[in-house]
């Protein structure tokens, strides 16, 4: 049976103890937020959930925000939180759907198909007045992960500047207009307005409903053709710092359309180099 790409938190409630899953609040927030995603985590998170940190889930030695570790960091990290290749892993993030999405895709891109996001997250099912508990999590039987990665996954830099010299992928950013048009600061110092020159716009807040979960299948084909996606052209999705875009290749995913790749570096990294060119205004 296919786990995924989504549950709902109905099947959470009536899954949630089953000994082959594990699940995980992968809440991060932005610089400018004030939040700390484990200091929200011990106030209030669902019933046997684990906190994934999205910063230890990274590579440490690079300037650049929440990249992919190693092999050996991901395999290490996910193993000692109980996570064997026969787990069953559900994610969800306290914003509804934002960073759980990065969690989601680090797994398959490391190989592991039985990952799930919770749709609509920890909004929803608060509003649902379902229970939360406090504090740390009991300690986690720790399992063998083996990694399979996927390297199709993921972008450089070196392949998104061929790609638009080349002009035949579609790269599409997930940030806020206002952020790809270039009319609003970054909020990382050192990082410049606008976006990659022929990229287009698909703020990924677009594909949410009001109770935070993924519109409708034919609602999401929708907002992907008009954004370019044909699903013959391929897609290299881009965001701030590797997190939202990844919301884009789960509704790429659920509205079975091609799969897409994520550049990992995405405008943090393009933006804070002198050598990169950069458009802004509207597309």
């Amino acid at each position: 049976m296919t786990f995924g790409p989504l549950v709902t938190t109905d099947w959470l409630a009536r899954e949630g103890n089953a000994a082959d899953l594990v699940l995980f609040d992968a809440s991060t927030y932005l610089p400018n937020e004030g939040k700390n995603g484990r200091e929200e985590y011990l106030k209030a998170h669902i019933p046997g959930a684990r906190f994934f940190d999205i910063e230890a889930f990274s590579d440490p030695d690079t300037p650049l925000p929440h990249t992919l570790p190693s092999q050996g960091r991901f395999a290490r990290l996910a193993g000692a939180e109980g996570v064997g290749n026969d787990t069953r892993v559900v994610v969800y993030d306290q914003k509804g759907l934002f960073s759980a999405a990065r969690a989601w895709w680090l797994f398959r891109y490391f190989g592991h198909q039985k990952v799930a996001v919770l749709d609509g997250g920890l909004p929803k099912w608060l509003a649902e007045q379902r229970t939360t508990e406090a504090g740390e999590p009991a300690a986690a039987s720790e399992r063998n992960f083996q990694v399979n990665v996927h390297s199709r996954k993921v972008r450089g830099l070196g392949d998104v500047l061929e790609a638009i010299e080349r002009d035949d992928t579609l790269i599409l950013d997930a940030r806020a207009a206002n952020r790809f048009d270039g009319s609003t600061a970054e909020a990382r110092p050192g990082v410049a307005s606008g976006h990659i020159p022929g990229s287009q716009n698909l703020p990924y807040s677009r594909l949410l409903r009001s109770d935070h979960t993924l519109q409708p299948v034919e609602t999401l084909r929708t907002l992907f053709s008009a954004a370019g996606v044909d699903g013959k052209k391929p897609v290299i999705t881009s965001c701030g710092s590797g997190v939202t875009a990844t919301v884009l290749l789960l509704g790429m995913e659920v509205a079975g359309l091609p799969e897409g790749a994520l550049y990992d570096g995405s405008w943090t990294e393009w933006g804070s180099r002198a050598d990169t060119p950069k458009a802004t205004g509207v597309v």
